[in-house]
């Protein structure tokens, strides 16, 4: 049987950019990006934190340190520049390797700068 679980997690991003008219996607700061374990083109899961709207993209990388959370495409119409959201990324696993699996889980301050654990 498999399991899905959270694999990595973004948690309270601030959107910086909302871009109506680019081909799709949520741009993340790459230092963002590996922090959580997520790659170029994974299937995410937002969550609005704001308004409540619950949808899915995916990922495109930003440049490393920028600090850059960018809805792009239809994605722009479901959060505004200043919004928090949160990022989550799914992985399926067995049963065993579900006991012993270990999610990252980023959070970051106002400026999506990564905070100390």
């Amino acid at each position: 049987m498999q399991i899905t679980l959270m694999k990595g997690k973004i948690h309270r991003a601030s959107v910086t950019e909302a871009d109506l008219h680019y081909e799709g996607s949520i741009s993340i700061d790459r230092t963002l990006l590996e922090a959580a374990g997520m790659v170029i083109n994974e299937r995410v899961e937002i969550y609005n934190v704001e308004t409540g709207a619950r949808f899915a993209t995916y990922v495109i990388e930003a440049p490393p340190m920028s600090g850059t959370i960018s809805l792009n495409g239809a994605a722009a119409r479901l959060a505004m520049p200043g919004d928090k959201i949160i990022i989550v990324a799914y992985a399926s696993f067995d049963e065993a390797e579900a006991k012993m699996f270990k999610p990252r889980i980023v959070r970051v301050d106002r400026d999506n700068r990564i905070l100390a654990s």
